[in-house]
């Protein structure tokens, strides 16, 4: 696989031409996009297996994702069919993926735990506690960059691709890497606008008014969700459409 290397601000370009496919069908945008965050909550909190179920079908929810972002750039007529396009071909492969997503994942929870003894925030934290915990999130996410590497293109591959699921992490890996310009573009350009500009709207609101206060913070948590989530959504799509070329219609 050709993986493309693109300047780092692709990274703003994908949230911006996210919000550009997401604007051409709103109410399809968001009814895929909440779908899918529904369907994440109730399989974790199936009692027992829901943590170890949800990383098994989260390939498979990707490239459902990715399939309705492709219908709506490409305007095709939204069916059924439409979600699951690449999945029937190319299930061993997905499973595959999400098997090695669940051990990645289990790997990751285990160092997590030996970096120390769980800190209680419900009884406040001293600076010291602060220090450590900040710490302590800081090297789980060094340690989970790996993992968000090899797994952002690999259900795409090995859906739209046919690349096997071991093949499809190393290129998703290296392509990301090959990107990292971009990407780190795309995750401050993501806190800028879904954390630090609406926490300065909110202090700036809350020095001029209570009640203004609250009535933006309701606003904000509502763009948030219903227009930032799904400008992710597609700014994923995206991305990959930009490092390995616009996909074919896969082959049932």
């Amino acid at each position: 696989m050709d993986a493309r290397r693109l300047p780092a601000r692709h990274g703003v370009f994908w949230l911006v031409a996210g919000f550009a496919l997401f604007r051409r069908h709103p109410p399809l945008a968001t009814a895929i996009t909440f779908a899918y965050l529904l369907t994440v909550i109730v399989v974790n909190m199936i009692p027992k297996i829901g943590p170890f179920l949800l990383p098994l079908l989260l390939p498979t929810l990707t490239v459902m994702l990715a399939n309705g972002c492709r219908a709506i750039e490409r305007g095709q007529i939204f069916t059924s069919e439409t979600l699951i396009e690449g999945i029937g071909a190319q299930r061993d492969g997905l499973a595959r993926l999400g098997g090695l997503h669940l051990l990645g994942s289990s790997l990751l929870v285990l160092a997590g735990f030996a970096l120390g003894e769980p800190i209680n925030i419900r009884d406040g934290l001293s600076e010291e506690e602060t220090l450590a915990l900040i710490n302590d999130m800081a090297v789980i996410l060094l340690m989970a960059s790996p993992l968000l590497m090899a797994f952002w293109f690999a259900p795409l591959l090995t859906a739209w691709n046919g690349v096997s699921a071991g093949k499809s992490l190393f290129f998703s890996f290296v392509a990301s890497w090959r990107n990292w310009r971009a990407f780190v573009m795309y995750g401050l350009t993501l806190i800028l606008v879904g954390g630090v500009i609406p926490g300065l709207i909110l202090i700036i609101a809350g020095l001029i008014s209570p009640a203004l206060l609250t009535v933006l913070s309701v606003m904000l948590r509502m763009m948030l969700i219903f227009i930032l989530a799904p400008t992710m959504v597609a700014s994923v799509y995206l991305s990959y459409r930009d490092v390995f070329g616009s996909p074919e219609k896969p082959d049932e």
